[in-house]
C-alpha cells in the first residue's frame, strides 16, 4: 500500500508543480494543458512521466532546449517520499485521505509562499470543507466523534490565537497565516492535543531558528519578514511524526 501512495505522490507532486507556477498568476490548472513556459510548445505526455521524464530529458526542453528547473523532480521526488512517509505513520486508516490531502496542499502553499509571500485563497479556504468532510468520514468510519470535536476546537483554538497575533502586532504575521491556522490546527487536534501544541510550537521554533540564521550569514535584519506558512506546514509534519516523543522530551526535560 505504501508504494502506492508513492506513487500516487509523485503524480500529485507533478500536478503540484503546475499549481504553484500557476495560482499565483491567476491562471487555470487545467487549461492549457503542460507546456514549456519559454517556447509555449506542450509537453509531450512521455516526457510528463514524474521525475523520469525530465531525466530522459536531461533537464532541458525537447523543443527549444533551454534547462527546466531540477526543483521540478525534486518537488514530485519530495511529494512521493512524503505520501509514503504519512501512510506509512498514519496507517491504513480512514483519516489517511485527509493527512494525504493536507500534505499535498501543504507542499503547495509553501512553495507558493517561498516564491511570492502569499497563501492562496484558492488553496487555503476549498481545503476546509474538503478536511471537514473527510475528517467527518474518518471520524464516522472509526466511531470516534471526540476526535472530530477535538478538531473542531483545535481549528478554532489555534485560528483565534493566530488572529490575536495579527491584531495584536500586524507586521508579525499575514492575514494567509491566520487562515491556513484553522486547517493547521484541526488535523494537529484530530490527532491529540499534544500534536497540537507541539505542532504548533514547532512553526515558532523554525521560524525562531531560521530569522537567527539569516541573522547570523548577514541574509536579513531584525526586520526582514520570513514567510511563515513553510514553518507551519513543517510543525505540522513534525507532530505527525513524532509528536509523543517530542512532548515526553520536553517534560524529562521540565523536570
Amino acid at each position: 500500500m505504501t508504494a502506492l501512495i508513492a506513487l500516487l505522490g509523485l503524480a500529485v507532486g507533478s500536478f503540484l508543480n503546475v499549481v504553484v507556477y500557476r495560482v499565483p498568476r491567476g491562471e487555470s490548472v487545467v487549461r492549457p494543458p503542460s507546456h514549456c513556459p519559454r517556447c509555449l510548445r506542450p509537453v509531450r505526455g512521455r516526457h510528463n512521466v514524474p521525475v523520469m521524464g525530465w531525466l530522459m530529458l536531461r533537464g532541458r526542453c525537447a523543443d527549444c532546449r533551454l534547462p527546466i528547473s531540477i526543483r521540478y523532480p525534486l518537488v514530485e521526488l519530495a511529494t512521493g517520499l512524503l505520501f509514503a512517509a504519512v501512510a506509512w505513520r498514519i496507517g491504513g486508516t480512514a483519516a489517511l485521505p485527509a493527512y494525504l490531502w493536507f500534505t499535498g496542499a501543504g507542499v503547495a502553499l509553501a512553495l507558493i509562499d517561498l516564491d511570492v509571500r502569499r497563501l492562496p485563497n484558492a488553496i487555503v479556504l476549498p481545503s476546509y470543507p474538503v478536511l471537514a468532510v473527510l475528517l467527518t468520514g474518518a471520524a464516522a468510519w472509526q466511531h470516534d466523534w471526540w476526535a472530530l470535536a477535538r478538531a473542531a476546537i483545535g481549528a478554532t483554538a489555534l485560528f483565534l490565537f493566530y488572529l490575536a497575533l495579527v491584531l495584536v502586532y500586524p507586521p508579525g504575521m499575514g492575514w494567509g497565516d491566520v487562515k491556513l491556522a484553522g486547517l493547521v490546527g484541526g488535523v494537529l487536534a484530530y490527532l491529540s492535543w499534544t500534536a497540537l501544541v507541539v505542532g504548533a510550537m514547532t512553526a515558532f521554533v523554525l521560524g525562531a531558528l531560521i530569522g537567527l540564521g539569516a541573522l547570523a550569514g548577514h541574509r536579513g535584519g531584525r526586520k526582514t519578514a520570513l514567510p511563515f506558512g513553510p514553518f507551519m506546514v513543517a510543525g505540522v509534519l513534525v507532530a505527525v511524526f513524532a509528536a509523543a516523543p517530542i512532548a515526553g522530551w520536553y517534560v524529562a526535560l521540565l523536570s
